[in-house]
């Protein structure tokens, strides 16, 4: 069996060990490292956990998600009914600032604007509609202004991902200016590569972060 039959085969398998997320209808393939998921899930929040999934397995370098959301034909969502639910669940999360954050919907797609201090904050909203029935996609334009001392915002990090056991941070290369934040250098895997990008977005000041780390 070649590499890219292995990893084709080991993410299938862990598609079906992920119980929020109909395998069934969702097709895989592998070459070089790089992941494609095809197919069709009810909601956003299944595409959603679906690249999760193949993230977690081993040899991932990349992924291309191409899944489709498709909701059964019986089940019927219009806009309106999208956006009331979601302004609702944002009203109910302390996580997201009252009345920060502006949502528009459209063909069930969500777009969400407005301004918070701190990236979890913008993950936190986009993460309290993902799962909102009627869901196809959502695009997060949400603007983090933190009013900070960035001077200090490039060793802060760098100092961060030195305490994480994940990964050697010693191959991660951190630059940042004015709030924007750039990683370069290698991770050995796909999940290594995210932690080092929430790791950069868990500094204060931090208002984007540029994530060119790659897999070896």
């Amino acid at each position: 069996m070649s590499r890219d039959d292995q990893l084709q085969k080991a993410v299938l398998a862990e598609l079906n060990w992920e119980p929020s997320i109909t395998a069934s209808h969702i097709g895989v393939t592998a070459q070089n490292g790089t992941v494609t998921l095809t197919g069709q899930v009810y909601s956003y929040g299944q595409k959603h956990a679906a690249e999760m999934a193949a993230g977690r397995v081993t040899g991932v370098k990349a992924i291309a998600e191409e899944i489709e959301v498709k909701l059964p034909f019986e089940i019927k969502r219009n806009d309106a009914d999208i956006a009331t639910a979601a302004i609702d669940r944002l009203a109910w999360d302390a996580n997201t600032p009252h009345d920060a954050i502006l949502v528009k919907v459209e063909k069930g797609w969500i777009t969400l604007t407005g301004t918070v201090e701190w990236h979890y904050q913008k993950d936190a909203a986009e993460r309290e509609v993902r799962n909102l029935l009627g869901v196809t996609g959502i695009t997060n334009e949400i603007m983090i202004t933190a009013s900070v001392d960035t001077a200090h915002l490039q060793d802060d990090i760098q100092h961060a991902l030195h305490r994480s056991i994940f990964f050697q941070s010693e191959k991660v290369h951190v630059t940042a200016h004015d709030g924007h934040i750039k990683l370069t250098g290698t991770v050995s895997s796909w999940p290594d590569r995210r932690t080092a990008a929430l790791t950069a977005w868990g500094a204060h000041g931090a208002k984007s972060v540029e994530n060119d780390l790659t897999v070896a």
